[in-house]
């Protein structure tokens, strides 16, 4: 009867082990049959290794930004295709322009709290996700909707602190490791 007990406490303890670990370290996992022998294919996640540790500072500061910025890029975008669509539906340019006076008035109402509290990283990167989502740079957005001295206003103040209302995503270039964070923050890796 001890022996049944200490072999079955000994099997929990291995499963609650085993599920614990679950998928930690591997993107998914399937199944590839040769020769009728099922074989087990399993995607590993890269891991990033810093020799620094300001270098894993940053990184981390970085999936912080990313994680607290693509949800407004993603409303930006969404909000940016209602605007256009409801911009070609107007018939004047008084109408299209008071249409986007209520619009920056509302996004500024709703958004000026969020940014006020966002760090320079986070801004940075929200630059950059703004591009990559709308496929627009902010200044070309700003001088589309708000004119061109709005647009240099603004550029002319960011470059003051630093940032780049020009700048462009590049997924393969610099912003090679904020594209890695999107895909891992889409597929629910990073919370």
């Amino acid at each position: 009867m001890k022996r049944w007990i200490l072999l079955t406490m000994a099997l929990l303890c291995t499963l609650t082990g085993v599920q614990a670990q679950g998928g930690r370290g591997f993107w998914h996992q399937e199944w590839e049959v040769q020769n009728g022998d099922s074989t087990p294919l399993v995607h590993i996640l890269p891991v990033y290794v810093f020799s620094r540790p300001v270098d894993l500072r940053r990184y981390r500061r970085l999936v912080d930004a990313v994680r607290k910025v693509y949800p407004i890029a993603k409303i930006a975008r969404a909000k940016m295709a209602d605007m256009e669509a409801e911009l070609c539906r107007l018939p004047t340019k008084k109408a299209q322009k008071a249409y986007i006076k209520q619009v920056y008035d509302q996004i500024k109402e709703e958004y000026t709290p969020v940014l006020k509290h966002m760090t320079r990283t986070q801004g940075r990167v929200l630059l950059k996700l703004i591009d990559r989502e709308t496929e627009y740079t902010a200044y070309e957005v700003l001088r589309e909707f708000r004119g061109g001295f709005v647009a240099g206003f603004w550029q002319g103040v960011s470059k003051i602190f630093g940032q780049d209302l020009k700048s462009q995503y590049d997924k393969e270039g610099e912003d090679k490791m904020i594209e890695q964070i999107i895909i891992y923050y889409e597929a629910g890796l990073i919370r």
